[in-house]
């Protein structure tokens, strides 16, 4: 039994990572990368809120809208992704190379600034068809960076097979050598949108042998909402964070990564506080119910895609913190 409990205490070591979880990973196309991005997401925000100050004082139950405000001034934004998949428009080989050389650049000042942010970006993927291009892409991002900005990690989107983790850990090894990097200091988010991660072919639960076999390099799960829902047959209109099929994905996703100090990252929506005043009312509501609805299921990571879901996230997160809504750890 010796050997039994050691073997579990490696494989379940508990949350031991330095720092919290960040509240959200914010996605933007890496074609849109800039070094005020922050700045600038912050003040849309900011400008927003102000445009709707009844419908947040009608959800802030805890008065911590005045300090939303603040945060959404000083430090609006916890993690970062650039995007060079789906969020990313088709650009030849020699835009893409200018685009991750600047995007390392970027990455790197975030990282080190004031306010630190936490970052990365998201690749094509390891696929046959791109993994030279996400090879790439990898490379001229940390040269671009000088190095490996602090807390830096790749999303792999799209993960389908146990053979495309052992590839993920093969390529951080070899990146590790090839550009003079600790060992052990590259590591990647899996993307869960297809439901083969969660369900193999041989009955097996994909995500939970992916973590095992990532050699302590897999720091995340993020599901991806629309492409797994898709996949699962569920017709456009209906494809939610909400979905029983979603609930169903992260429900596995979570159980996987209980204890193995692996995050579990909700996804995003695709319903955006913009157009007329109406829809940014029910567009901004819509955004703080899921961010609730997270919360109350364990996820406490999501993504946003847009500077109004950062109004909702942090004002649901803030109240949360009032409220002292917060997960329980055992010790």
């Amino acid at each position: 039994m010796a050997d039994v409990d050691a073997n579990l205490t490696a494989r379940y070591p508990g949350d031991l990572r330095c720092g919290s979880q960040p509240i959200h990973t914010v996605y933007v196309s890496a074609a849109e990368g800039r070094a005020d991005l922050v700045e600038l997401w912050g003040h849309r925000a900011r400008s927003l809120a102000e445009v709707h100050l009844d419908l947040l004082t009608e959800l802030d139950t805890h008065g911590v809208l005045p300090s939303v405000l603040n945060v959404l001034a000083d430090r609006p934004i916890q993690d970062l992704r650039l995007d060079f998949e789906d969020g990313y428009p088709n650009r030849s080989d020699r835009g893409e190379d200018r685009d991750a050389r600047s995007a390392g650049a970027i990455l790197a000042a975030f990282a080190s600034g004031t306010g630190a942010v936490a970052c990365g970006i998201r690749i094509k993927g390891i696929t046959s068809a791109e993994f030279r291009r996400s090879l790439r892409t990898l490379e001229l991002v940390l040269d671009g960076a000088g190095g490996l900005p602090k807390g830096f990690v790749f999303t792999i989107p799209k993960l389908r097979a146990e053979q495309q983790v052992r590839a993920a850990v093969l390529l951080c090894e070899e990146l590790e050598s090839a550009h003079g990097l600790p060992e052990g200091s590259m590591r990647f988010e899996l993307q869960i949108e297809s439901p083969q991660a969660v369900i193999a072919a041989d009955g097996t639960i994909l995500v939970a042998k992916a973590i095992g076999i990532s050699e302590s390099r897999c720091s995340a799960l993020h599901y991806g909402a629309y492409d797994y829902s898709a996949a699962c047959g569920i017709a456009s209109p209906f494809q939610s964070l909400d979905h029983p099929i979603a609930h169903h994905a992260k429900a596995v996703m979570s159980v996987a990564a209980a204890q193995t100090g692996v995050w579990v990252c909700d996804g995003s929506t695709q319903v955006v506080p913009e157009g007329s005043y109406q829809h940014q009312q029910t567009a901004l509501r819509h955004h703080y119910d899921l961010v609730t609805q997270s919360l109350s299921r364990g996820y406490y990571q999501g993504w946003d895609l847009h500077p109004g879901h950062l109004i909702t996230r942090w004002l649901q997160h803030l109240a949360s913190t009032a409220a002292s809504w917060k997960p329980r750890r055992p010790g």
